[in-house]
């Protein structure tokens, strides 16, 4: 897929939010090494590197276009980028701390990728993960429900994911303590309140949209937005907020893993 840096950061505030809350989790820990798989453009993994500056941080990605963003922009003495995909990429006894942010939902069968990095770590080594759990929300129900539509089914017939994208938060629980990890599983549900002209569409345009611009042209791909703003304008609830703007709220429900190995 062609990751556009500045369209995933528009929301960077929000997008950047999970990322902290999963970092406070592990933050008591002292790692030497971090690998942060799914790494995008690296504005998150910067703080990764300044909250420990004693590592090494190893951000990586799939898109060439994301890790030229991040070597551009971002220097610091213990960060590196490099390109790498996640589905061939091995864990390694040397790494402290896998960390990663909203990219395994990309994968299919992840649990198995996740399994197998579990298992090629060393005892006291850690994961701290999230992955949204927002696939049966109506900004990816609706989405689905275009793409399968008459009009478009022929040509975006099984591109988008649905709900099996993730598993539950009992799925992951029993996947680290099968691994001989301690297990710190949750779920957030964030009511986000997000700003501008048809925003939920603003937002899936630098993510979950992508699989779709993949495959279609670009007149084609223009009037799928066009017919999946229509369809999603009345699921979400505008509020009025002092000064006379008017917010929309887009609950966005996110699943957190974190898990150390036992000796």
């Amino acid at each position: 897929m062609k990751w556009d840096p500045s369209k995933y950061t528009e929301f960077a505030d929000h997008r950047g939010r999970p990322y902290l809350d999963l970092m406070a989790r592990v933050d008591h820990l002292a790692p030497k090494k971090i690998v942060d798989l799914g790494c995008g453009p690296g504005n998150m993994t910067k703080r990764l590197a300044e909250r420990w500056p004693e590592a090494l941080v190893l951000g990586l990605d799939s898109s060439q276009t994301m890790i030229d963003s991040a070597n551009a922009q971002i220097n610091l003495p213990n960060l590196r980028f490099e390109l790498a995909d996640a589905t061939s990429w091995q864990a390694d006894d040397t790494i402290d701390m896998i960390f990663s942010n909203a990219m395994l939902q990309w994968i299919p069968g992840h649990q198995q990728l996740l399994s197998r990095w579990l298992g090629q770590m060393d005892t006291e080594a850690a994961v701290a993960i999230q992955v949204p759990g927002n696939f049966s929300s109506p900004s990816h129900t609706v989405m689905r429900e275009v793409a399968d539509s008459q009009k478009w089914s022929g040509k975006l017939g099984g591109v988008l994911r649905h709900n099996e994208a993730v598993g539950d938060p009992a799925d992951y629980q029993r996947l680290l303590i099968d691994a001989g990890y301690t297990a710190d599983v949750w779920e957030t549900t964030y009511h986000q309140l997000v700003a501008g002209e048809d925003p939920i569409l603003q937002w899936v345009r630098g993510t979950a949209l992508l699989p779709v611009k993949d495959v279609l042209s670009e007149a084609d791909y223009l009037e799928f937005e066009d017919d999946y703003r229509q369809a999603v304008a009345d699921k979400y609830q505008g509020i009025d907020v002092a000064g006379g703007a008017t917010l929309t709220n887009f609950p966005f429900r996110r699943i957190f893993m974190v898990g150390q190995k036992l000796g």
